[in-house]
């Protein structure tokens, strides 16, 4: 009985396939073919278009890249331009000029496009969130300057220390409370001796 069923159902499966093949919709010309290759075509157009799928040209993706990169370069700063906002926060921050324009020295050598392996940024080298608490946006150097400014202001206020505020600057006023002082790292030792070295520099130059 099952072997009677199986004939049965092959035979019938025979006959649609041949019929199917016999029909013009299934017929092998050249024409069909074509036909059938502008429907594909078109449908595939239309599913680019609606869901916006097409890939872009390579050469407007490496034009974008370059674009995107040229943006995120700021020019150099002038030297006076510098020094004018230099002077200019550390009257609003009631600092010494000197002092502020050695922690610039020392930090990025006056390079306001300046990014350490760290992520510090700009003239101060300002960490992110550091930029963040103070409201401002590292990578302009007017907030750059400002923020950092402000940070020796209050570095300046917790410690009325000259050496414990610069090495605040540079480990962390965390390290400074644990050690009582200045941290026995040689990296900022090492800071602390050139920042007072850029302090008696410039304060000379103002005096003379």
């Amino acid at each position: 009985m099952k072997f009677t069923t199986l004939c049965l159902a092959l035979g019938c499966t025979a006959a649609v396939c041949g019929m199917a093949l016999q029909s013009p919709l299934f017929s092998l010309q050249p024409a069909h073919f074509q036909a059938f290759a502008n429907v594909r075509k078109t449908l595939h157009h239309s599913w680019l278009s609606f869901f916006d799928l097409s890939p872009a040209p390579l050469g407007s993706l490496l034009d974008r890249e370059e674009n995107q990169a040229k943006a995120t370069v700021l020019p150099l700063l002038p030297k006076a331009e510098t020094l004018a906002l230099i002077s200019g926060a550390a009257a609003k921050y009631r600092l010494s000029a000197a002092f502020v324009t050695s922690i610039v020295a020392a930090e990025s050598n006056f390079d306001a496009t300046a990014v350490s392996s760290k992520g510090a940024i700009g003239l101060m080298q300002l960490m992110p969130d550091t930029a963040k608490l103070f409201g401002a946006n590292p990578q302009v150097p007017a907030e750059n300057v400002d923020a950092g400014t402000h940070y020796l202001h209050y570095l300046m206020m917790r410690y009325q220390n000259i050496p414990r505020v610069i090495a605040a600057y540079n480990a962390g006023p965390g390290m400074v409370d644990r050690y009582r002082g200045v941290p026995p790292f040689r990296e900022t030792r090492t800071y602390l001796t050139r920042v007072l070295g850029f302090l008696r520099q410039f304060s000379r130059a103002r005096r003379t």
